[in-house]
């Protein structure tokens, strides 16, 4: 089945790309709306295949989600049982289980194909400590079934979330809804993944009224209480800045990003240093961000642990750099989508890349790259990937550019967009 073509670059792009808001923030929000004691609106949330996903879900759990314009509006309702199609994202899949516990009867959890792969147990094992009872069909993954009984007693739980922050972040955003709350101990030798994530959801929770704090590193505690309703502002995706960014390195261009906060927890605000280390110039002016590229783009050697959506674009960056990169503590993206490292060390290699990969890193050397189909595995961040390739190399042609509408609703408009300015 043909692909999409990636369009080259003819000259440096020079654009100006506003980017919808953050999938992130958008299902934190969500999530807590349904929960809180009156309505809420959602102002500038996103509109993608995930948040949608998340919204569809939270109806069928008993929350009226109602469109308002671009916003939505939430009226919480008692949690029901309910049949939850979590597609293949990971906030669903994580975020909800919790909440279903809450549930007045039983609610079924079964996703895509390769939602069925992606890691549950933790998770799992973290319900049950708080006294949420599952039938484990899959033995810790999808499907799965919490069997709901209108209250979760909550309390301490012990788990080992060096796979996802994901884990943490759902016990914290139902807890307030415990009876006892709840306290959350990472049991893994290594720090939690994505710990920008996990500041996220401390502060949706805090401006939500809840009473939540780190109190020791590695342990969360979310005291049982109201969680109030109002007004919540969804800022810009600024993950989803990475791919047009990038196109300012590879091009020599510049891109800007309006509305690009000053001070914020979503981890894609990394790229203002990571991207400056390839050799971009990086600044703030009076409606955002700019990023101009330079002459060549420069090798990175840097631990993403806490920045991994980040990866697939960078990685592209390092093949197309004038010396080696090593992109390190990225093991766990093992477990996101699809196996985003050995899906990256596959496609670049086989486009002429030289790539080690290692269980935790990769390092990537390179070389004259040259075109052919770069599959997505129904990845979102692999497909972006492929199309700031094509930026550089002729022929590259991804072959289900569809998987962006994921978070970006119609990535390959916004990309002919950036590059006919």
């Amino acid at each position: 089945m043909p692909g999409w073509v990636a369009p080259r670059a003819t000259r440096p792009v020079d654009a100006t790309v506003a980017l919808p808001g953050s999938k992130s923030l958008t299902n934190r929000h969500l999530v807590l709306a349904a929960l809180a004691g009156r309505p809420s609106r959602i102002v500038a949330p996103l509109r993608a295949r995930d948040t949608e996903l998340m919204a569809a879900a939270l109806r069928a759990l008993g929350a009226d989600v109602a469109d308002d314009g671009a916003d939505w509006t939430v009226t919480p309702g008692p949690v029901r049982a309910a049949e939850i199609d979590t597609g293949l994202a990971g906030t669903v899949m994580r975020f909800l289980p919790p909440i279903a516990g809450l549930a007045d009867g039983s609610v079924h959890f079964d996703g895509d194909a390769y939602a069925r792969e992606r890691p549950m147990a933790t998770l799992l094992d973290g319900l049950r400590q708080a006294g949420i009872e599952i039938d484990d069909e899959a033995r810790g993954r999808l499907p799965f079934t919490v069997l709901g009984r209108a209250a979760v007693p909550g309390g301490a739980v012990h788990l080992d979330a060096s796979a996802s922050s994901q884990f943490v972040s759902g016990l914290l955003l139902a807890a307030a809804r415990f009876d006892k709350g709840v306290e959350v101990r990472h049991t893994g030798a290594g720090p939690v993944p994505s710990q920008p994530h996990i500041d996220m959801t401390l502060v949706a929770l805090a401006e939500a009224g809840v009473a939540a704090e780190a109190v020791a590193p590695g342990v969360w505690r979310v005291a049982p209480g109201p969680i109030a309703g109002g007004v919540r502002v969804v800022e810009p995706d600024l993950s989803n800045a990475a791919p047009f960014l990038a196109a300012a390195l590879v091009t020599g261009g510049t891109v800007r990003i309006p509305g690009w906060p000053r001070a914020t927890t979503q981890p894609g605000d990394a790229l203002r240093d990571l991207l400056a280390a390839m050799g971009a110039t990086v600044r703030f002016d009076e409606d955002g961000l700019q990023v101009r590229g330079g002459d060549t783009i420069s090798g990175l050697d840097a631990d993403l642990r806490d920045v991994t959506e980040l990866v697939t674009v960078l990685a592209v960056l390092a093949a197309l750099a004038d010396g080696p990169s090593r992109l390190r503590g990225i093991g766990h993206m093992r477990g996101h989508e699809t196996d985003r490292l050995a899906a990256l060390a596959t496609e670049l290699t086989q486009l002429g890349c030289d790539v080690t990969e290692e269980a935790d890193a990769l390092t990537i050397g390179p070389r004259r790259l040259t075109g052919g189909r770069w599959r997505s595995y129904a990845d979102h961040r692999m497909a972006t990937a492929g199309a700031v390739l094509g930026l550089a190399v002729a022929g590259v042609e991804v072959d289900d550019i569809d998987a962006t509408t994921k978070t970006l609703p119609d990535f390959p408009g916004m990309w002919a967009g950036m590059l006919d300015h």
